[in-house]
């Protein structure tokens, strides 16, 4: 089953500059793709309009059952429950604790308190820090925050989990614990779309890779045909 298409998608900014210029990509349900390119590139840009934070241009996109171009307003949150979304800033709340962070996602989407407290607490599990959901932002290390915005991205269970960066500002060995989760993650059947600048991860994960470069795609490989290349040598 495809999750998510791209048909012919172009988009255009007011200011004459084109975030993305034609492009068509499919991704399958289950499958962990490493988006990559350089800054300025059309990832995020893809992200948004994965949401319905931004129209195209001109094109097509699918995502799940939902045709985003025709989707009707009132239909985007339910949409956005099938996507969760890890942002590049995070955008978690410092006023409040870790885990009303979390529930905060469940409350907007009008969950009962009861299944909105126990997907809060299962979402932490999850991640590895529910013993700091009564933390506030600022009392976490840069690994735990990006487990805390994993968890809300969770919380919801999406079908499509997108991840803005989310190795962005950390070291190496905290990149491959929050890679290695997004794994986990991914082989109980969630389809994950990562973009990324972490060449390291990236050349050592035997996943797909899609390379962006001035809104075009420039590269699509499966590195795990690679890989099996080598085990028949």
């Amino acid at each position: 089953m495809t999750m998510i298409r791209l048909d012919k998608v172009t988009k255009k900014f007011g200011t004459g500059a084109f975030a993305l210029s034609d492009i068509s990509l499919k991704v399958e349900k289950g499958e962990f793709v490493f988006l990559i390119g350089p800054t300025g590139s059309g990832k995020t840009t893809i992200f948004r309009l994965l949401i319905r934070d931004l129209l195209p241009t001109g094109g097509n996109i699918f995502v799940s059952d939902f045709d985003i171009v025709k989707l009707p307003h009132g239909k985007i949150p339910i949409l956005r429950k099938k996507v969760g979304v890890v942002f590049q800033d995070l955008k978690l709340l410092t006023d409040r604790t870790i885990f009303e962070n979390i529930i905060l996602s469940c409350e907007i989407a009008n969950i009962p308190k009861k299944e909105a407290i126990e997907k809060t607490h299962e979402a932490l599990k999850r991640v590895g820090i529910i013993e700091h959901k009564e933390k506030f932002p600022v009392q976490l290390s840069g690994g735990e925050l990006q487990r805390a915005a994993i968890a809300r991205a969770l919380v919801l269970s999406p079908e499509v989990v997108l991840a803005d960066e989310p190795t962005g500002n950390l070291d190496l060995a905290t990149s491959w614990e929050i890679v290695n989760l997004l794994s986990e993650i991914n082989k109980k059947g969630t389809t994950i779309v990562m973009a990324t600048h972490n060449t390291e991860i990236v050349n050592k994960m035997p996943l797909r890779i899609v390379g962006l470069d001035k809104g075009r795609i420039v590269r699509d490989e499966k590195k795990e045909e690679k890989k099996e290349d080598k085990n028949k040598k």
